[in-house]
């Protein structure tokens, strides 16, 4: 099993969890689970034959870096007070940081429960101006006044770092649900977001 890639925003919903996070983790990274697990077992701050296995990592992107989060479970034993030291010592070489701080400080925080249980708003869209920056308006401003604000920011975030038109508009219904008036058919809704037969 590989290492799984994530994007900031699933790492910002995964309160509760704690980990270390490595920066700028460039090449093969398995090779760096499988050197961390070296250094942290010959510390004496892996116990009991336990390691760090592809499961328990995830890689993100995030201000230019590739970053390695090692998870904490209970398949993993750690002398924490041990790992706490070795962070500090090695900070320079690796900028290891605690997951919360790293969240906390970089990513605006966590995601709260309650926002991530709050239902999507619909969003009338079909029939609207196919311009993508009139969608994202439209739909940043749902957002608002659905007290969803900080998703409403990540969204024209997402958006404006987004490679096509398409994979925008996926972004868009991440955040809300799309909607038109009771008369809108299919075909309006290719004509309004500016699709022609070919």
């Amino acid at each position: 099993m590989s290492v799984k890639t994530i994007n900031t925003d699933e790492l910002r919903k995964m309160n509760g969890c704690e980990g270390l996070i490595l920066q700028g983790c460039g090449g093969e990274l398995q090779e760096w689970v499988d050197g961390m697990n070296d250094m942290l077992i010959e510390s004496n701050i892996l116990l009991d034959g336990t390691k760090f296995k592809a499961e328990n990592c995830l890689a993100f992107e995030n201000e230019g870096l590739t970053n390695l989060l090692f998870l904490f479970s209970e398949n993993v034993k750690l002398d924490i007070g041990k790992l706490a030291v070795w962070r500090l010592q090695t900070h320079e070489n690796f900028g290891g940081i605690w997951l919360s701080d790293y969240v906390d400080n970089r990513l605006s925080g966590f995601i709260p429960e309650k926002a991530l249980e709050q239902k999507k708003p619909d969003c009338k869209l079909i029939g609207e101006d196919g311009n993508i920056f009139n969608l994202m308006g439209i739909a940043s401003r749902t957002l608002r006044q659905n007290g969803m604000t900080q998703q409403a920011v990540e969204m024209r975030d997402r958006i404006r770092s987004s490679c096509s038109y398409d994979e925008a508009l996926c972004i868009i219904g991440e955040y809300v649900n799309i909607t038109g008036s009771d008369e809108s058919t299919d075909e309006d809704m290719d004509d309004s977001m500016g699709f022609e037969e070919m």
